[in-house]
C-alpha cells in the first residue's frame, strides 16, 4: 500500500502521518502549496511520478482554526478552491489513472434541523459557504466511481485546539463567565479519525467493494456548553486559576446563526456494520490535549503560547 496524501498539514493529515510512520507505510506528502487546482497537469505529475495505490484529500478550509467557518463567508474563492475544486481535480485524476480515491467531508453539508444523528441516507442542506463547497467537493468527488467519502465529527486533537483555549482563557479573564454557542456535536478526536480513515485504506487496499459516503465520529454527542464545562474540569488538574473558578462558571449560551448549525452530530453505524470500525471514546484524547497546553509553563488569559502548540 502506498499512500498520496493531499492536505497533509491538516490536523487530520499530521495524526494520519504520525500513524503511517509508525508502522512504516509507504506514502508521499507534499506541501500544501503544490495542490493549486488551476494547475492539474503539476499535480497529476506528482501522482503519477509516485504511482500510489490510493489518493487520500484530507485538505480542508476550515483546518487547523475553528472560527474559519465564519470566515468562509468572506473567503469565498479560498474555500471553493481547497472544499470544491481540488476534490473534483483529485477527483479526475484518481479516474484517470485508476486509483480510488479517499476523501474527507464533514456534517456542515446538513442543515443542522435534525434531531438526531445524520446518516448517510440524509439528504444535505448546506447553511453557509463552507457546508456548500464542502458538498460541491463530495459530489465531484462521487464522479469516480472507486471513491469513499468519510464525514467526520467536530474535529480536536494536537493539532487543534484553538476552541479549548479560547474557553480556558475566557474563562480566566472574565472570573469563569465563558459564552458558547447552542448546538450540539460529535467530538471526535483527530488520532481516531486518521486511524479510522487507515482502516478504510486497509480494506481498499484488498480490493474490498465497499465505495460510498460513511460517517465517522467519537464516540458520545455532546452540547457545546457540556464539552466546554468537561474541558474545564479536566484544565484544573493543571492550572490553579481554572480550579479555584469551578465552583463560579457560568456559561452563557447564545444562538447557533448559520453558517453553524445546531447540530451536527453523525451517526457511525454504517462504517462499523461495513469495516468494523468502532468509535472511540474522547475523554483521554482531551485530557491529553489539554495538558499538552501546559507543560511547565503558567497558563493565563495574557500568556502567548509557542507555536507548537497553539493550533
Amino acid at each position: 500500500m502506498k499512500l498520496f496524501l493531499a492536505g497533509a498539514n491538516s490536523p487530520a493529515g499530521r495524526a494520519l502521518i504520525e500513524i503511517l510512520r509508525k508502522r512504516k507505510i509507504g506514502f508521499q506528502a507534499p506541501a500544501d502549496k503544490h495542490f493549486d487546482p488551476d494547475n492539474p497537469v503539476a499535480i497529476a505529475k506528482m501522482i503519477t511520478d509516485y504511482e500510489p495505490t490510493q489518493v487520500v484529500n484530507l485538505a480542508d478550509f476550515i483546518s487547523r482554526n475553528h472560527s474559519a467557518l465564519k470566515r468562509a463567508e468572506s473567503s469565498e474563492f479560498r474555500c471553493r478552491q481547497i472544499n470544491a475544486l481540488l476534490p473534483g481535480t483529485l477527483s479526475e485524476i484518481s479516474s484517470h489513472l485508476n486509483i480510488p480515491l479517499i476523501h474527507l467531508s464533514n456534517a456542515y453539508v446538513f442543515d443542522g434541523a435534525k434531531k438526531l444523528g445524520y446518516n448517510e441516507n440524509d439528504e444535505p442542506n448546506p447553511q453557509g459557504i463552507y457546508g456548500r463547497y464542502s458538498l460541491a467537493g463530495e459530489k465531484a468527488v462521487t464522479q469516480h466511481n472507486s471513491h469513499i467519502i468519510v464525514r467526520s465529527g467536530w474535529l480536536f486533537g494536537k493539532d487543534k485546539k484553538g476552541l479549548i483555549k479560547s474557553w480556558i482563557r475566557s474563562a480566566i479573564k472574565n472570573r469563569g463567565e465563558i459564552q458558547v454557542a447552542r448546538r450540539r456535536f460529535s467530538p471526535t478526536h483527530t488520532g481516531d479519525l486518521a486511524a479510522a480513515i487507515l482502516a478504510v485504506c486497509k480494506q481498499v487496499d484488498c480490493d474490498a467493494s465497499v465505495w460510498g459516503t460513511y460517517h465517522y465520529c467519537g464516540l458520545e454527542t455532546k452540547k457545546e456548553v457540556e464539552f466546554a464545562e468537561q474541558t474545564l474540569k479536566y484544565a484544573a488538574n493543571h492550572d490553579e486559576q481554572i480550579y479555584q473558578l469551578l465552583d463560579s462558571l457560568k456559561f452563557e449560551e447564545r444562538e447557533a446563526k448559520a453558517p453553524e448549525i445546531h447540530n451536527s452530530t453523525l451517526a457511525s453505524k454504517k462504517i462499523f456494520d461495513t469495516f468494523g470500525i468502532k468509535q472511540k471514546s474522547w475523554h483521554g484524547e482531551l485530557q491529553d490535549a489539554i495538558k499538552s497546553l501546559y507543560g511547565d509553563r503558567v497558563f493565563s488569559p495574557n500568556h502567548e503560547l509557542s507555536e507548537s502548540s497553539a493550533a
